[in-house]
Order: C-alpha cells, then sequence, then structure tokens
C-alpha cells in the first residue's frame, strides 16, 4: 500500500473525529451550561460600558452611549449559534413593535463580518448589530454571563441599570414580559 493511499483511507476518521470533538465541545458549551446568574434589579453596569465603540458592517461605529437614557435590549449572538439563529427573529419583532414606544434593541456579534453578513442576507434584521468578535464576550462576562455561552441577553433600564438577564434563546413573549416590568 502506497503511503498517499493509507492517508486517504484514514483522512475520513480524522474528519469525523474532529467533528465530534468539535460537536462536543459545543454541546458542553450550550447544552450543559449553567445558567446566568439572576439579575438583581439595580445591578449596576460596568463602569466603563457607555464608553465602548463597536463596527458595523457598514464601516461605521456603534458607541454605546448612544443608547443611554432610554430602555435597551442588548443581545450577545453569533450566527453559529443555533438558539441565537431561532430568537433573532423573535428580537426584530419586539424591536420593530416596541421603538415607538421608547425601546432600544442592539445586537452584538460575536463572531466576524462575513458570517454575520451572510446571516444577515438569509435574516434581515431591523435592529442595530455591532461587530463584537469574540472580544465581546469580555463585556458580557462583565454584564453577567460568567459561563461565556450564547445566546446572552440584558435588559438595561433606562436610568442605566440591568434588570434582567438571560442566557440562553428567548422569544417575543418573554421579551415582552420583561419590557412591561418597571
Amino acid at each position: 500500500m502506497t503511503d498517499t493511499s493509507s492517508r486517504s483511507k484514514v483522512l475520513p476518521f480524522i474528519v469525523a473525529g474532529v467533528l465530534a470533538a468539535a460537536a462536543g465541545a459545543w454541546w458542553f458549551q450550550h447544552a450543559a451550561m449553567p445558567a446566568a446568574p439572576a439579575a438583581k434589579s439595580g445591578d449596576p453596569l460596568p463602569a466603563n460600558f457607555w464608553s465602548q465603540s463597536f463596527d458595523t458592517l457598514d464601516g461605521k461605529t456603534i458607541q454605546l452611549s448612544h443608547y443611554k437614557g432610554k430602555p435597551l435590549i442588548l443581545n450577545f449572538w453569533a450566527s453559529w449559534c443555533p438558539p441565537c439563529v431561532k430568537e433573532m427573529p423573535d428580537i426584530d419583532r419586539f424591536h420593530q413593535e416596541m421603538k415607538g414606544h421608547g425601546w432600544q434593541v442592539l445586537g452584538l456579534a460575536i463572531d466576524g463580518p462575513t458570517p454575520v453578513r451572510e446571516f444577515l442576507a438569509k435574516v434581515p434584521v431591523h435592529i442595530d448589530i455591532g461587530l463584537a468578535g469574540f472580544g465581546g464576550t469580555e463585556l458580557a462576562q462583565a454584564l453577567g454571563n460568567t459561563a461565556g455561552g450564547l445566546p446572552f441577553t440584558v435588559v438595561i433600564s433606562a436610568d442605566g441599570r440591568i434588570v434582567q438577564r438571560k442566557l440562553g434563546g428567548t422569544h417575543y413573549d418573554e421579551l415582552m414580559q420583561w419590557a412591561q416590568r418597571p
């Protein structure tokens, strides 16, 4: 047997092993992760929260300070995360219905520009999207996502307090319930 033919016979097993390891890592991080700590009404934002900024797909910059003074849904997501993909239409629906009531929604993609662009071509949304990349996980952790999983959603009141956190997928009815709380 030649060296090339033996490699071609082993390659499928190597690929299968790599895929199995990746699937196991995803399951461990997403299905078996502990819940984020429960938010207490009035939890403060990190000291540098409002000074942070993120690039957009069109080359502009989103300043978090732009959202100060109105209630904000902040959603950390990625195009490769199935629960993130599933919740995005509901988050967009919430935005469309509640923007007239002062609510703002910002999605921070823990992802690269190309996959985000490809995702948004398939699932167009009207919310602001910032490219946080993997550095966005530090902000998510500072906001209470100690497990580092996705999706992660934070509700920030108009006076700048964390009033809700959730690790895992959300849906329209849950978002509306959060919006009704003082």
